[in-house]
């Protein structure tokens, strides 16, 4: 039976049925005593590290409430919350199911081979129980065996600290290999759904464990800030991300990405992201996130910290370990360099203004896109190398900055301020009080080869080979369509928009992509004009289209042969996360 307090009143109990596995639904039930008796129960609109209204009730079906034997009358308060009043402060309980059918990590999915619940999608939150110690209990088929960070308790269940914690659980359940390692005497566990890289890569954990000890000397602690921590990976055939928990991170990782040469890097770099967040964002916490409101969006100004710091470390993380080359180094963060200056929304969206519009544009990008946005993961990543590069033109480096932050802030989960972030790169670079203004609110690069040149690095252009049109195309079954228009080029001037299907070009039929031949640029002169025949709407017509000069198509980040030796130094001391 559940433990009761100190007044009486058990705990909130929630049992999850998912022994019909095939059905896709998951039966809840969840027992516990109101604390008073006009009971509200709610279900969270978007769950923690990924900022989007989701909109989980969409999934809930046949919510009842049951007191002493009776239904209780149930009446809708909010479209995702709903109010009854009670005869009395009896016992309750509450029953309904959820229709679990999207894979991801940030939603709920069961079927006959594994069952995966993003809680927040989940459990109901009985209004005025959100501090109060919950108990989670599993049912499921025969041979599956559940994963999960909560610790257990004596009745085979397991116990959250309070409703938060519930939420922020993770819940793999399946037949699937489990693997324990250590990470400075930390327990860990790594659970793969779709494989067992463990098992088929003997030196996977020990590089896992290499990756993690690289956060902790980051951070300037000994040990992880975790007690114990549960890796869970899903290995399907396509597919990229990763969620990150107080006490576990959900990676998901497509095999078919795996089997490339850079696979097993770039994995190595998603678990380096999610588990560096077990500080920064989990511990060290944005203050309009502490507590956190899972009926709304939450403005949070300063996402490129949280997410852009992130992404900048994890790719160094693992070469900071001692696994890979300075090449493969340079080539990922040229990577990120030539996307982050290939995206022409970098000049209408600020940084600080993508990380409070995350809600409403990141995670709804459509084909205009990268012409009216820049993502504050890769613009943070990019002021973070340039943050990283700056203080240590000064005697200082990021993580003292991440360690100072941790200190006064993270170790005690105090919700940090943009101020709270000024100061701290201010107290390492005085200089850096209106330069990070500027590289937040405006539009303007930061003096990035500027900053490259100190480490003896800079950027290379690959200008492509043929005339600029100014469109990206799509083979589809119907035929070639305008999957992205840029905004201002060639195709945008001609008329053209997403959607168009392509017919011809200068009188000549498309079928694939390789019938849309543009003239080569030469000698700088400006391409002929082009006829273009194509349909919209069910109706064919045409248009006169004038390429634009070869673009650039790619940068790429390369050594300078004539760097002087102090250049190689401080490169070399930036690449590993030395001070």
């Amino acid at each position: 039976m559940p433990e009761r307090d100190a007044a009486g009143a058990a705990e909130p109990s929630l049992l999850l049925d998912l022994t019909a596995p095939t059905s896709h639904l998951v039966q809840a039930r969840l027992q516990f005593t109101p604390p008073q008796q006009r009971l509200v129960l709610r279900l969270p609109a978007w769950t923690p590290g990924s900022y989007l209204i989701r909109d989980y009730v969409s999934r809930l079906e046949g919510l009842e409430v049951v007191q002493g034997g009776r239904r209780v009358a149930l009446e809708r308060l909010e479209v995702a919350a709903w109010v009854a009043e009670l005869p009395d402060r009896s016992p309750v309980e509450a029953r309904w199911r959820i229709l679990a059918t999207e894979p991801s990590v940030r939603t709920c999915e069961l079927g006959g081979d594994h069952g995966f619940l993003a809680l927040a999608g989940v459990a109901l939150l009985v209004e005025g129980l959100r501090w109060q110690p919950h108990r989670l209990e599993l049912r499921l088929p025969p041979g599956w065996h559940p994963f999960l960070p909560l610790p257990p308790d004596e009745e085979g269940g397991w116990r959250a600290a309070d409703y938060d914690a519930l939420i922020d659980t993770p819940v793999e359940a399946g037949p699937h290999p489990c693997h324990s390692f250590s990470v400075a005497g930390v327990p860990h566990r790594w659970v793969t759904r779709g494989g067992d890289l463990p098992a088929s890569d003997p030196a996977w954990l020990a590089e896992v464990e290499r990756v993690c000890l690289a956060c902790c000397r980051l951070m300037g602690v000994e040990a992880p800030a975790s007690p114990s921590y549960l890796f869970i990976q899903q290995l399907p055939e396509q597919g990229y991300g990763g969620l990150e928990h107080d006490h576990a991170s959900v990676l998901v990782y497509g095999r078919t990405a795996l089997a490339r040469p850079e696979g097993r890097r770039k994995l190595l770099q998603l678990v380096a992201h999610e588990y560096l967040h077990q500080w920064n964002v989990r511990r060290l916490r944005p203050a309009p996130l502490s507590p956190i409101d899972y009926d709304r969006p939450t403005i949070v100004p300063t996402l490129w910290f949280a997410e852009g710091v992130t992404s900048y470390l994890d790719t160094l993380l693992p070469f900071a370990a001692g696994l890979g080359t300075e090449a493969e180094l340079l080539d990922d963060l040229g990577a990120d360099l030539s996307r982050y200056r290939l995206t022409p929304g970098r000049r209408v969206q600020s940084l600080r203004e993508s990380s409070q519009e995350a809600w409403v544009k990141l995670y709804r990008a459509d084909s205009h896109a990268a012409d009216n946005q820049v993502s504050y993961y890769l613009k943070g990543a990019v002021v973070a190398l340039v943050l990283d590069l700056h203080l240590r033109r000064h005697g200082s480096w990021l993580g003292a900055v991440l360690q100072r932050l941790w200190h006064s802030h993270g170790r005690w989960r105090r919700g940090y301020g943009e101020d709270d972030l000024r100061r701290a790169f201010t107290a390492q670079a005085p200089d850096l009080d209106g330069l990070l203004d500027a590289w937040l609110t405006g539009t303007d690069d930061p003096d990035l080869e500027g900053y490259l040149a100190d480490v003896g690095l800079r950027m290379e252009a690959d200008v492509c080979r043929h005339a600029d049109a100014g469109w990206q195309v799509e083979a589809t079954a119907a035929g070639l369509q305008l999957r992205r228009v840029r905004r201002d080029g060639p195709a945008q001037r001609a008329g053209l928009q997403v959607g168009d299907e392509l017919l011809a070009l200068d009188g000549r039929r498309l079928r694939r992509e390789d019938d849309l031949q543009l003239p080569p640029g030469l000698g700088g002169a400006p391409p002929e004009p082009l006829e273009v025949l194509f349909c919209r709407d069910g109706r064919v017509r045409h248009c006169r289209l004038q390429p634009a000069p070869p673009q650039v198509e790619r940068w790429r980040l390369v050594a300078d042969p004539e760097a002087p030796a102090a250049a190689l130094e401080r490169r070399r001391r930036w690449e590993s996360l030395e001070p």
